[in-house]
């Protein structure tokens, strides 16, 4: 796959449409990225650990302030008009459907967390370069860009993990998705050549140096280009089962269900379904744990097979995995590669596979011959190249 344009060469085709579209220049263009997550995965929403990094692939917006409460929003990718609506009257039940629930819901998280300049309304027009139905939070690349934009335009003064939060708020509130805080907080808040080791409970952060190069390696991203339909309401039903072992287990969260303790807890688990959600969290936070000291010791290659063993923990304990998923993480290994396993929610969506770098080729090739004999859609694949957080371009 070639590399994405940069947020500062599309800023201008950006900027030319909104002018097109409304009649005026925008007062400014921002970017927000996607992300990948190397290891941690549904720890998120249990005040758990993440280390997601922000890839080279951006939403962009070009937006500016209004006065009459309108708020007009354009998707380039979209294929429809502008759509229309009330700044001050957003409500989550009246459902501003598809993409623009993303502007929309970070609107009105802003009016409601008391920023009520926002209800002047604004216009904005949006491109983005982070697949969709990749597991790559094309979502909270939306959510953020919009939000950076508002936040810089109104002078708010919010953070970026406050911005992050906000972003959170929209997507579980107002376009009805539970997730977690990594996503969002990965947009607002990488560092280009830097994974960002996240405490998901206080919002902690660490930049992590990640130069797989200097080392001889690189990290792949397999986009299998599936969602299968089996994902719909699935993480809810996943994270409602995590708060029920919470429960069970009388903590606020499984994050204070110590690694060493996981036997113990386990046994005084009765529901089948439930013990292997608590076994996998659990395990993913000693991942986190495991992968961040091997990186601080400067032994990138052993988070090779940390990867692998969260491919299993989340394919038999979580069940989310896909059979393109498991065929990625098969195929990689077996042409040599370190590690791989599956990234984000699951169902389909992409993998990473660590490999040396050398061996990138051969490995790709054996994925997507892989994928042509079993006949499956050719994947694409791309570096991970750790990238800049959420910023104004222009």
């Amino acid at each position: 796959m070639e590399a994405p344009t940069t947020p500062e060469e599309s800023a201008r085709a950006v900027a030319e449409g909104f002018t097109r579209l409304y009649g005026s220049a925008p007062e400014g263009v921002w970017a927000a990225p996607g992300r990948v997550n190397l290891i941690g995965e549904y720890t998120d929403f249990n005040d758990g650990f993440v280390m997601p990094l922000a890839l080279p692939h951006t939403a962009v917006a070009a937006v500016s302030r209004r006065t009459d409460g309108r708020l007009r929003v354009h998707s380039a990718d979209s294929g429809e008009g502008v759509v229309t609506l009330d700044a001050a009257g957003l409500r989550p039940e009246d459902g501003a459907g598809g993409w623009a629930a993303y502007p929309a819901g970070v609107v009105w998280a802003l009016r409601e967390a008391g920023h009520h300049a926002v209800t002047g309304g604004a216009d904005v027009h949006l491109a983005s370069t982070v697949p969709t139905g990749a597991g790559l939070s094309s979502s909270a690349a939306l959510e953020i860009v919009v939000a950076l934009a508002l936040n810089d335009l109104h002078g708010l003064g919010l953070s970026r993990p406050e911005l992050a939060r906000l972003g959170q708020r929209a997507e579980n509130a107002f376009v009805g998705v539970p997730c977690g805080v990594m996503d969002q907080t990965a947009s607002a808040c990488a560092a280009e050549g830097h994974l960002l080791h996240l405490d998901t409970r206080d919002l902690s952060l660490r930049q992590v140096p990640f130069d797989l190069a200097a080392q001889g390696l690189a990290l792949l991203v397999v986009d299998t280009r599936v969602k299968h339909a089996l994902g719909d309401g699935a993480y809810a039903e996943r994270r409602a089962g995590c708060e029920a072992g919470a429960r069970a287990l009388g903590v606020r969260a499984l994050r204070d269900v110590g690694y060493a303790r996981l036997p113990e807890a386990l046994d005084r688990l009765e529901n089948p379904t439930v013990r292997a959600y608590v076994r996998h969290v659990v395990s993913d936070n000693e991942r986190v744990r495991r992968t961040m000291a091997l990186l601080d010791a400067g032994d990138a290659r052993a988070v090779g097979p940390v990867l692998t063993e969260g491919h299993v923990s989340l394919r038999d304990d979580l069940r989310v995995s896909a059979p393109e998923l498991d065929l990625v993480v098969e195929a990689a290994n077996a042409a040599g590669a370190l590690g791989a396993r599956m990234t984000g929610g699951g169902f389909g969506g992409s993998a990473v596979v660590l490999v040396e770098s050398g061996d990138a080729e051969a490995v790709t090739k054996a994925v997507e011959d892989a994928f042509a004999a079993a006949g499956h859609t050719a994947p694409r694949v791309f570096p991970a190249i750790p990238s800049a957080g959420a910023r104004r371009v222009s």
